[in-house]
């Protein structure tokens, strides 16, 4: 696949891979990463949209810090950086960032203008986030951590957000996940799926989590939710 170099709102440019469907052309789908970096893991993840149809751009959100991160979990020095990455990270201008991702994604002349937006871990909170603050068509979170903080957002969105939320993540404990659900129960534009057993990263292949039923029903739920609001 490629790469494609996108303009931050305040200066400068940072990187994103980029995976184009067969067909050349069609809705878009933003890869929002985790701590680790647009890796081996999110590149197999755009992969895997533009094999259904998508336009998928997973751009590269630790820039500002370090261009390039590209990280495993399989380390503790692994880990360390990724967690110091995650404590310097600036989510305000993370969030601009993918909305200028957005931007970008639907000025491609392959893309239909319908995009949607995907994350894990960090970027499951900030799908959360473009959710309340973008017009992205739909969004989909995956064990998003922080969300909690900022339920007071919520009556902000207008397109459909679909969270997907571990029941035995390490990282949200039992009380931040009962404010999620309880924060977003009434809002008829969020889809809560919970997964009873499942731990942070159920869907990250090749981790150890990983669980293939849980990320399976949780990819196809999110394959429907895209499947309607973007063709």
């Amino acid at each position: 696949m490629a790469t494609t170099t996108i303009k931050a709102a305040d200066g400068g440019s940072f990187s994103a891979y980029v995976a184009m469907p067969k067909a050349g052309k069609g809705p878009g789908v933003l890869c929002i990463q985790e701590i680790f970096g647009v890796n081996k893991p999110m590149r197999d993840i755009a992969d895997m949209w533009a094999a259904e149809g998508y336009i998928a751009v997973a751009p590269d959100l630790f820039w500002r810090q370090e261009p390039g991160v590209d990280i495993t979990d399989k380390t503790e020095a692994e880990w360390n950086k990724a967690f110091e990455l995650y404590k310097g990270f600036d989510a305000e201008k993370g969030i601009e960032d993918l909305k200028a991702t957005l931007a970008a994604m639907r000025a491609m002349p392959e893309c239909t203008g319908k995009v949607g937006t995907v994350g894990f871990c960090l970027g499951g909170f900030l799908a959360y986030m473009m959710a309340c603050r973008s017009d992205a068509d739909a969004n989909a979170g995956y064990y998003g951590v922080g969300i909690q903080d900022k339920l007071a957002e919520a009556k902000s969105i207008s397109k459909p957000l679909m969270l997907h939320i571990a029941e035995e993540d390490k990282f949200v404990p039992p009380e931040a996940r009962a404010k999620i659900v309880d924060g977003l129960s009434g809002n008829p534009l969020v889809t809560i799926h919970t997964y009873p057993g499942m731990d942070h990263a159920f869907a990250r292949i090749g981790g150890q989590p990983y669980d293939r039923d849980a990320a399976d029903a949780a990819n196809g739920r999110t394959a429907e939710l895209f499947n309607t609001a973007l063709r």
